[in-house]
């Protein structure tokens, strides 16, 4: 979905609902792990394929394709990673206004999460001038619209529709076609000098995708991402997906969670935390979007770590307005304002 209407990790494209906690086998998921790492996953590289990938239907045309190497290991090659207890901002309505020569930013947190497509190389270098890290947001998993590489999807790559969200479409993640798409963005993440990225919509096995999704087929396409942000020096996170964390966890450097307190399930992303790796974690509460903040009541409900926030222990909690625009409000109850092209004016 284009960036200019909301943001594409939409909590209402993904049904949050207790009754999605899956138990998955852990011995098939221990195989398809040991399949990936034996055999290197047996994935393409899409565009780089000589011959690149006119008639490739995803995989079923048995044409011989290069595969990539085995799993990089978890800290390989990258320059940087987030830390727990990381302050950070996340903007995908539009664009930050940020001029080349700006003497700081607002709010001052050490993160700032930006949509790859829309966000200026300019205002990342500025960024970092400023002292901030960068990861860029791109959907990993669905067909948006609108996209500057939204021609290169085909009619055989695509699912259903997201719910609530029409025209984005889950995408099958095991595509030689879909896979050299990612692979364009990871490596436009490089070119413009993102630190990390934040890849969503990977957890299409969780929702009524029409693809016949799994769970090994997001942990198939997560290891095909690590190893293509691992030599380009980026950090990888995790975008919600928690019935794979286990799994994953080893090649990823951050967790993206929305909601975990609205689905009482924060618990499921603690293992970031005892593994040293942070949760940007995102609420939405009603209300969102004041000059003067939500009430305390509120802030405690979701920055707290009883009732529904228990599991939340050293997440790096951001209450945003569900546009995701420059409004931000912390669990000290400082208000922040980023300000965008666009931006709406606070209630």
């Amino acid at each position: 979905m284009n960036k200019t209407t909301i943001a594409s990790e939409k909590p209402a494209s993904r049904p949050w609902s207790l009754r999605r906690k899956l138990i998955l086998g852990g011995a098939l998921v221990l195989a398809v792990l040991a399949l990936a790492l034996g055999l290197g996953l047996g994935l393409t590289i899409g565009r780089d394929n000589d011959g690149g990938d006119e008639g490739n239907d995803g995989g079923d045309s048995g044409s011989p394709t290069p595969t990539l190497p085995p799993l990089p290991t978890p800290t390989g090659n990258i320059t940087w990673a987030p830390k727990v207890n990381d302050t950070w901002q996340i903007i995908l309505l539009s664009k930050i206004i940020l001029d080349k020569d700006a003497a700081s930013v607002t709010p001052d947190v050490a993160v700032y999460d930006i949509d790859l497509f829309d966000t200026p190389a300019e205002t990342i270098a500025t960024l970092h001038r400023l002292g901030k890290k960068v990861i860029c947001y791109f959907s990993g998993g669905s067909y948006e619209p609108g996209r500057p590489d939204s021609g290169e999807f085909k009619e055989e790559d695509m699912g259903k529709e997201l719910d609530g969200w029409p025209g984005e479409r889950w995408l099958k993640l095991g595509s030689d076609n879909v896979r050299g798409i990612m692979r364009g963005r990871v490596e436009l993440a490089g070119k413009k000098g993102c630190d990390g990225v934040d890849p969503d919509n990977v957890d299409g096995f969780q929702n009524d995708n029409g693809l016949g999704l799994t769970a090994a087929d997001s942990i198939a396409f997560m290891a095909y991402l690590s190893n293509l942000t691992v030599p380009l020096h980026l950090a990888l996170g995790l975008k919600n997906a928690g019935d794979i964390v286990a799994e994953v966890l080893p090649i990823v450097h951050f967790s993206v969670n929305e909601q975990c307190v609205e689905a009482s399930e924060c618990g499921t992303f603690q293992p970031f935390i005892a593994a040293d790796k942070p949760v940007f974690h995102i609420e939405y509460p009603d209300g969102a979007g004041g000059k003067s903040g939500l009430k305390k009541s509120v802030v405690q409900k979701y920055c707290g770590d009883q009732g529904a926030a228990a599991g939340s222990e050293g997440f790096s909690t951001v209450l945003k307005k569900m546009d995701l625009d420059g409004w931000v409000e912390y669990c000290d109850e400082a208000v922040g304002m980023t300000p965008t092209v666009n931006m709406d004016s606070a209630g």
